[in-house]
This record gives C-alpha cells, sequence and structure tokens, in this order.
C-alpha cells in the first residue's frame, strides 16, 4: 500500500476487495464493466493532460508557497465586506468540523434537527435586526439576494399592475456597483426595466413596480428613508433595502419603517472574506410573502408524539414540483456560513453585538473627527462605519501602498474608509499617519474613541433585538461549545455513515483539501483589493479553470457562480448573448426532458426562455423522435436542449451524440447540466458528447462539502465560441470581450472554497480521477446486483449497466401499506440517511454509493435494504396500520419508556442487524408532521406552547 498515496486514501474499495466486487457484479475487471457502461463512441481515447498527482503533504507545502504569494494588507474597501472575527470556538466546533461540514441538506428532519435548529436561530437573528416578520435559512450574496427581491416583487405585482405591464423598477445609485450588475443580469430577461436615480428626486410615478435602497449607502452615507417608503407605499410601489447587518444594531431596522423586503449578507457575523465567499446572505420579508419567498425556509412543527420539532417549512414551492411556474431557480442556501453566523449571535448575544457595533461606530467617529482636525473634509453627515474624506486620492494612495493598507478610491479626489471589528486604535494611528503624510503635517494621535449617536441623524435604533433565551445563554466558550456539540449530536453527517443520495454525489471532503481555510493567507482578502495583492488566489484560480477546462473538453471556464442554480442561469445567459450576437433575437425556446432537474426549467424561464418539455421512453430515455419533432417544429426559434448526462435515470444514453447533432442542425445550443459529472470525468466529457457550455456542481464532483445545504460552486465551462461571453464584474476587470453581467457579487463567486477542488484535481492528478470516476460506477453496479431480487432498478443502459447511481422501485410495496418514505424512514434506525426520495420518479429511491465508501460500508447499506425488504415481507394485512416501518424512526425515549405497547419488539425496533449496537444513532424526535407545520407556520424561535396555542 502507498502510503502517501492521496487516491488511496480518498477511494474507499481497496485493492484486495475488487475481485469480490467483480465477481458479484459478473465482470473479470473494470475495464469490462466500463465497455458494458459506456456506449460507443464517447470514451476519451487518452489521459486528461494534468500534471502528475502531488501527495497530501507535498499539496500542503504547495498551498503554503503560494498562500505567501497573498499580500495580506489592511483594507477599509467596503463595499459590503469588512473583515470580521471568527471566534475560535465556531471556527473549531463547525468551520473545521466535518459533523457540520460533511452532513446533507435536511431533507430528513428525523436526523438534521440540529443543522434544523441552528438555521431557526439564524432566521431569528436575521427577523429580529430586520425588524422583519420572515426569512428564509440564507441565500448566496447581497447580489443574488437582491436580485431575488426584484424577482419576488415583480411577480408579487397587483392583477392591476400585471394587466397594465407595469415593469419600471427604482434603483437609488446608492446601491453597491456589484449589486446592480447582478440586477442586470437578472432584470432583462425578465423585461424588467431597471431605472437607477437619486432616491431623493424620484417622482414615485404609477409606472414603477418596486424600488431598491441601500443602507446605508455605497459611500457609508446613513439616509433616513421613513419618508421615500411612506409615499411609495401610498403608490403602490413596494420598497426593498439592502442593509448592513451590523449596522442594524444601531440604526432604525428596514421593517420598522415600511420596506416589503430586506436582504444583505451576514458576513461581518464571523465570516471570513475569503477573496469573495462563500458567505451566507439574508432575505428577510412580510409574511404575507411566505408563499413567494425564494429559497429554504426552516419553520417549526410537531412529531408524532406531538413533541417539537423543526423541519424545512413550504417544500412544495421546491423547483422539481414547480417547474417552469417556478419564481426562482434558487435550490440552495449556505447553511455552513448561516450556522456560523447565527452561532456568532448566539456567542455574543445582544449585548454583544451591542458591543461591536459601538465600538466600530464610536472609532469612525474618533478617525472622523481626528481627519478634520488635519484640514480633511468628511462629506458624509450621517454615517455608521464609513466616511467619505476629500482628498488626492494619488497621494494618499501611494502612501498607504507603502503601509499596506487598502482604501476605497472615487475618482481624484474622494476616498471612503470602512472600519470593521477587528479595527484597533493602532489601526486607526496608522490610517491618521497616512493622511498627515499625505497633507505634509504632524499626525495627531487618537488614544479613545468617541461616542455621538447624534450621527447617526434621528435614524437611531430603539427596539429591543435577540431577547430570545438561545441569544442570551451561551456566552462563554465552555456553554457555546456544548451547545454546538449538542445540536452536532442530534445530526447524521458522512462522519458517522454513508449518505448516498442520487445526484448529490455525497463524497469524502478530505481532510487536506479542507485545512487551508482556515489559513488567514487565504481568509482574510477583500474581493476587490487589486489583483497583484491576490497573486496567490490568482493562480489557483486561473489553474482550476484550465484544469476544468482539460476535465470538459471545454476552451474557457467562469468560477463566478456560487450555486449550481447559478451555473445553470449563468450558461443559459451566455447561449443567450450568443444568439442575440448573431442576430437570432427570436430564439427563446428551450427544450427540457421530462426527467430533468427541476431548476433546469426554472433557470430557462428566469434567461428569458420558453420552455418545451419533451418525452423519456419506457426506459428513461430521451425520446429521440419527440425531441426531433420539436426541433424541428421550432428550428427558427430553438436557443438550447437542456440536457443532463449520464441522465438523471443513471443512464448514459447512447443516443446522445445523436442528440446534440438534431439541436445543432437546428440552431440550437446544447447546455449540459453537470449534476452527474462524477459519471465523466476522466473517461468522457461534455464537449466529447457534443454540448457546448455545461456548469459543475464542485460541491458534488469536486469535493467541495455540502455544509448541510451550502456553500455550493457552479461554475460554468464553454466551447470557444461562447467564451467572449462569459460573465463580468463591475469592480474587477474579467470575463470575456462580450461579457454578459454579473452573476454573482463577488468576481471569482466563492474564492474560498475553490481551494478544495484545486487540491482535490491536484492530488489526484490524471489517473486519479480516472480512477474516482470508475470505482464510482463500480460501486453503483456492485449495489445494483446485491439488491437484485429484493428491489427492481428501473433504468439501466443497453448493456444492463447503471452508471454511478441507479433508481430502485418502491412502488411495489404500497401492497402491503408501505410508501417510499417509509423505507427512508427506517433507513434511519440502521443507522444510515435515505437515499434521494421520489426523485425523479415518484414512489423511488435514487441511490448513489460515490468512490469514497468502502465494500464493508457498502455492504453494511445493502444488507440494511435488503432487511428492511423482508421486513415489508413479513408484514401482515393486520398489521399495516402499525409496524416497525410506519413507526419508524425509533427513538432512544420511545425504547427506554416503561410501556411498550407496539405490535414488535424493542430489539427489533433499535437493533435490527447486530452491527448497529456498536454505533447506534439516535434520532431525537419521531417522524416529523410536515402538513402540521405547514398550516401553523412559525419560523422563528419561540416556546412550543406559543406554537401549539396558534
Amino acid at each position: 500500500m502507498k502510503t502517501d498515496s492521496f487516491v488511496t486514501r480518498h477511494i474507499g474499495p481497496q485493492e484486495e476487495d475488487l475481485n469480490t466486487m467483480f465477481s458479484t457484479i459478473g465482470v473479470k475487471n473494470i475495464d469490462e464493466l466500463l465497455y458494458e457502461t459506456f456506449p460507443d463512441g464517447i470514451r476519451l481515447k487518452t489521459d486528461l493532460d494534468l500534471p502528475e498527482a502531488m501527495t497530501e503533504h507535498e499539496y500542503l507545502a504547495h498551498l503554503k508557497q503560494l498562500a505567501a504569494k497573498n499580500s495580506i494588507f489592511k483594507t477599509y474597501i467596503g463595499l459590503g465586506y469588512h473583515e470580521s472575527i471568527t471566534p475560535s470556538v465556531i471556527k473549531r466546533n463547525i468551520l473545521e468540523n466535518p459533523g457540520w461540514y460533511t452532513a446533507y441538506t435536511p431533507y430528513q428532519a428525523e436526523i438534521a434537527q440540529g443543522r434544523l435548529e441552528a438555521l431557526l436561530n439564524f432566521q431569528t437573528m436575521v427577523c429580529d435586526l430586520t425588524g422583519m416578520e420572515i426569512a428564509n435559512a440564507s441565500l448566496l450574496d447581497e447580489g443574488t439576494a437582491a436580485a431575488e427581491a426584484m424577482s419576488m416583487l415583480f411577480s408579487a405585482r397587483t392583477r392591476g399592475q400585471k394587466k397594465d405591464n407595469v415593469n419600471k423598477f427604482f434603483v437609488s445609485d446608492e446601491v453597491l456597483p456589484q449589486t446592480l450588475s447582478v440586477l442586470k443580469s437578472h432584470a432583462m430577461p425578465l423585461e424588467i426595466d431597471l431605472v437607477v436615480g437619486d432616491h431623493t428626486s424620484f417622482d414615485f410615478s404609477q409606472d414603477f413596480f418596486g424600488a431598491f435602497l441601500q443602507y446605508p449607502g455605497k459611500y457609508g452615507a446613513v439616509y433616513n428613508y421613513v419618508e421615500f417608503v411612506s409615499e411609495a407605499t401610498k403608490n403602490n410601489i413596494k420598497v426593498a433595502v439592502a442593509a448592513d447587518i451590523l449596522s442594524l444594531v444601531n440604526l432604525t431596522p428596514p421593517g420598522e419603517f415600511g420596506a416589503e423586503v430586506v436582504v444583505g449578507t451576514t458576513q461581518r457575523f464571523g465570516i471570513p472574506l475569503g477573496y469573495g465567499g462563500p458567505h451566507a446572505a439574508y432575505f428577510a420579508t412580510k409574511e404575507a410573502y411566505k408563499r413567494n419567498l425564494p429559497g429554504r425556509i426552516i419553520g417549526v412543527t410537531k412529531d408524532m408524539d406531538g413533541n417539537r420539532a423543526l423541519r424545512m417549512a413550504l417544500q412544495t414551492r421546491e423547483q422539481h414540483i414547480k417547474r417552469d411556474k417556478a419564481t426562482s431557480n434558487i435550490c440552495t442556501a449556505q447553511v455552513l456560513l448561516a450556522v456560523m453566523a447565527g452561532m456568532y449571535a448566539v456567542y455574543h448575544g445582544p449585548k454583544g453585538l451591542k458591543y461591536i457595533a459601538d465600538k466600530v461606530h464610536n472609532s469612525t467617529v474618533a478617525l472622523a473627527n481626528t481627519l478634520a482636525k488635519l484640514g480633511y473634509g468628511q462629506l458624509n453627515e450621517s454615517y455608521f462605519d464609513t466616511i467619505l474624506i476629500k482628498a488626492d486620492v494619488q497621494q494618499v494612495k501611494s502612501i498607504a501602498e507603502l503601509e499596506e493598507v487598502n482604501f476605497l478610491y472615487i475618482g481624484n479626489d474622494q476616498v471612503a474608509i470602512s472600519l470593521n471589528e477587528a479595527t484597533t486604535l493602532a489601526d486607526l494611528n496608522k490610517i491618521v499617519q497616512i493622511f498627515a503624510d499625505a497633507a505634509g503635517k504632524n499626525t495627531i494621535s487618537i488614544d479613545a474613541l468617541i461616542e455621538d449617536r447624534a450621527i447617526l441623524n434621528g435614524s437611531a435604533r430603539v427596539s429591543s433585538f435577540l431577547d430570545n433565551e438561545v441569544f442570551n445563554a451561551y456566552h462563554s466558550e465552555t456553554a457555546l461549545m456544548r451547545y454546538i456539540k449538542k445540536l452536532e449530536r442530534k445530526d447524521l453527517a458522512l462522519n458517522h455513515s454513508m449518505i448516498s443520495l442520487g445526484s448529490c454525489t455525497m463524497k469524502l471532503n478530505a481532510a487536506s483539501e479542507m485545512l487551508p481555510l482556515s489559513w488567514d493567507e487565504w481568509g482574510n482578502i477583500h474581493p476587490f483589493v487589486p489583483v497583484e495583492q491576490a497573486a496567490g488566489y490568482q493562480e489557483v484560480l486561473k489553474t482550476l479553470e484550465e484544469q476544468l477546462n482539460v476535465i470538459t473538453g471545454f476552451a474557457g471556464t467562469s468560477l463566478q457562480p456560487n450555486s449550481g442554480a447559478q451555473g445553470e442561469f449563468a450558461g443559459l445567459m451566455v447561449i443567450r448573448a450568443y444568439h442575440e450576437s448573431r442576430g437570432d433575437n427570436n430564439r427563446n425556446i428551450c427544450l427540457i426532458p421530462a426527467s430533468a432537474h427541476g431548476t433546469n426549467p426554472a433557470s430557462a424561464v428566469l434567461a428569458g426562455m420558453k420552455v418545451v418539455v419533451t418525452k423519456t421512453d419506457e426506459k428513461g430515455n430521451i425520446d429521440v423522435e419527440d425531441l426531433r419533432d420539436k426541433a424541428e417544429k421550432y428550428k427558427d426559434e430553438l436557443a438550447a436542449l437542456m440536457v443532463t448526462y449520464p441522465s438523471t435515470h443513471g443512464v448514459f444514453e447512447s443516443s446522445i451524440k445523436e442528440i446534440t447533432k438534431i439541436i445543432h442542425d437546428n440552431g440550437g445550443q446544447v447546455y449540459m447540466d453537470g449534476a452527474n459529472m462524477n459519471a465523466q470525468v476522466g473517461l468522457t466529457n461534455p464537449a466529447t458528447i457534443g454540448a457546448d457550455v455545461c456548469h459543475l456542481n464542485l460541491h458534488k464532483t469536486f469535493a467541495i462539502p455540502h455544509g448541510g445545504g451550502g456553500p455550493g460552486v457552479g461554475p460554468i465551462c464553454v466551447a470557444s465560441h461562447l467564451v467572449t461571453f462569459l460573465p463580468s464584474n463591475p469592480i474587477i476587470k474579467m470575463g470575456g470581450k462580450n461579457a454578459i453581467d454579473a452573476i454573482s457579487a463577488a468576481p471569482w463567486g466563492s474564492s474560498l472554497v475553490c481551494l478544495i477542488s484545486y487540491g482535490y484535481i491536484k492530488m489526484l492528478g490524471a489517473k486519479g480521477l480516472k480512477q474516482v470516476t470508475s470505482t464510482a460506477i463500480l460501486n453503483a453496479n456492485y449495489i445494483k446486483e446485491r439488491l437484485n431480487g429484493s428491489y427492481n432498478v428501473l433504468y439501466t443502459g443497453e448493456k444492463g449497466r447503471a452508471a454511478h447511481e441507479m433508481i430502485i422501485d418502491c412502488r411495489p410495496f404500497k401492497a402491503k401499506g408501505i410508501e417510499v418514505t417509509d423505507i427512508a424512514k427506517r433507513l434511519i434506525d440502521y443507522g444510515f440517511h435515505a437515499p434521494t426520495v421520489s426523485f425523479p420518479v415518484a414512489g423511488t429511491m435514487m441511490i448513489e454509493p460515490t468512490e469514497s465508501e468502502s465494500l464493508a460500508e457498502l455492504d453494511r447499506f445493502c444488507n440494511a435494504l435488503i432487511s428492511i425488504r423482508k421486513e415489508i415481507e413479513a408484514l401482515t394485512e393486520a398489521d399495516q396500520a402499525d409496524n416497525v416501518l410506519k413507526n419508524a424512526p425509533h427513538t432512544l425515549k420511545m425504547l427506554t419508556a416503561s410501556t411498550w405497547e407496539f405490535p414488535y419488539s424493542r430489539e427489533k425496533a433499535a437493533y435490527p442487524l447486530e452491527h448497529i449496537a456498536e454505533n447506534k444513532f439516535w434520532p431525537t424526535v419521531r417522524r416529523v408532521d410536515e402538513a402540521y407545520g405547514d398550516r401553523n407556520l412559525m419560523c422563528t424561535c419561540a416556546p412550543i406552547e406559543d406554537y401549539m396555542d396558534a
């Protein structure tokens, strides 16, 4: 065994396991299995052109060398990004803890109560600080949250406004420039007319359905928006406000002056800058919009015993239900970052946050007063943490850069300075020294901070916040450490057992890939510093783009999209721009197979396209003749086909090249959804099958952890003719020559976690990547054969093989009164998270083992499903309503109760297989009541007594 080989550590099955697996599958070796899995003509003929694999030790030394190329200046640029302090107890126990970062989206609520509580804390924090009634469990960044607010208000126009085609949306010129760019990219395809101007002279015309304000403004000015919002409300104009979360500790919450929506980022609450992300955005609104709210919402409900339980609320809003009727394509969140931000509020509490906000504000007042003594005029009449100084930019900049300090420079004569919680007296005095030197004067020392709330200009907050007990109970490190651990124990993550979710690729997130995320050299860089200060980052990101080009066979990559859904939107917007560049403005039809991911049609609609669904045949493949008929029918309007490969049914369709040719012959482009790229890397690629653009889920195929539902990264890779349209950024020059507007707020999206995928590829190399893909296919086919006779696999390739995932049919068990959900909940008793339930076919499970699981773990999982099948078979008509599956999962409280009234033993309930007792996972609630939670929606912290009285 090569102890320094990363691929050996990443892949589960060992060399001595392979013959057993081959024998079970019925092949001689892996080459025979791959031959029987892949159609003719799509296999790569040569290995990927990538460097030799590094060992883990070599990689970490390499990344240290790259980190040293980053210059860590003291940065006061602001523009929505500020240095923050991550409490060590949160860094060690959440950010660096696989119990938190390897968990999946909490669809199985019974084994996610810890994450759900942490997210409920986050929602409560957001509601309290914004003064709004309901908040979601986070969005991707402030820019996309702003775009979601605009889209929601557009969708929620009155009947009269829709009838009169009222489509104007006012945006204050105080908006952050990156937010404006993201608003533009989302407004154009929906035919929303953005009007940017001075909010003080807005005429409140009936032509507007909404308005967007920045609070404080982009250069720090605090405006009193009470009159603006009042006048807008009178004229049926709904107002959205982007608010700095820390400033809301000191400023009047937008909810108190009538805003309909409040958005922003929680990066200031203990999240590293990370050169732009990942950071958890927030989205808060009035309860009247609860069914329009984008993203995920955590709500309170009860379990089968009537005890308080948490779950994801209003799940029928998900895109796989609404598809092209969805008003948002957002299908994820930034859960790990939201958990951290929520814990920051738990740790500091209202008094701690007040101390931090006052320190930041008082530091700013002291700095402004001192600079005034040096003769510098300050242009912001009212401010929280940012002052705008009249000064010679070149003079200040040349001195500041020598002192390793970054300010925001506006034109030739204005400098903005944004302070943060990490700013010390020494930092303030260095800033003063820089400006004194620029003026040719002696410096003035700041010895103490100055308190002056009058500068808030009548916008000071008077209402209380974070009164709930959770924000007032865990202020010592011991207390918070134990609270975090208490929540962690309620959740099943990859550090406990296999999570075999089809299409979600819950693979190993290797420790060597994760370690650098805690290094300051990567965490403490503002996304808008001059690129030469981020030389290490630039090398990583450019190399990662090149690596993804090689892997996909394409010519260009943008890392900007910070989720898979954003990647879909970006890819379709690039296709749209390509058609328009050729004068094909009428190409707006997007063909989407019936089996596609739900985000596909939602993304197409948001990109201004009309969805036409194509049929699938009885084997789950695209109906080629139906596709051909529709492509030819719409040949003059055809924009694109969205296709997942291998298919959502887990099959490499042999007709894929014919399919892509049909689209090209009729003038369209082929968009390949990269959700199943884990079955392609090193063996085939999107370019080979004839695609023009694809997105990649780095949080699936390329090892970024799911974090309980985020972060995700969804870069797009494109063929040469589309490179010129790759997305731009208004502050940092990037993108193609004919770039579309920004997709995400930061230039390279969630740069910090891109380090993980960079390391994954570096440590695997070409041979390792190919071995990973081969093993993922091997593991899937091993499970398929092990389950043969107990479950029917719905779809296979022409030679009877699965790709990297398969769908097992649970519908026949309805004859015994058993639904697929019962099997999912019973798996919890066996210590496993359920596979993907009822997607893409209702009443089924989609299983994807990944390459990371060992033969022993694959067998444990198969034994569990086989045992459950025997439990179903043993059911009689008499016990169909009260049996071990219907009552699953079983809690420790049930098992230790003094009475046991179930028609089976406690041992059967808790330990259906012998090995389970060695490492038993106990859910903390019984099966949750989904419908009750929707009927009685409560999405903030409150005692259960309040909820039950609702």
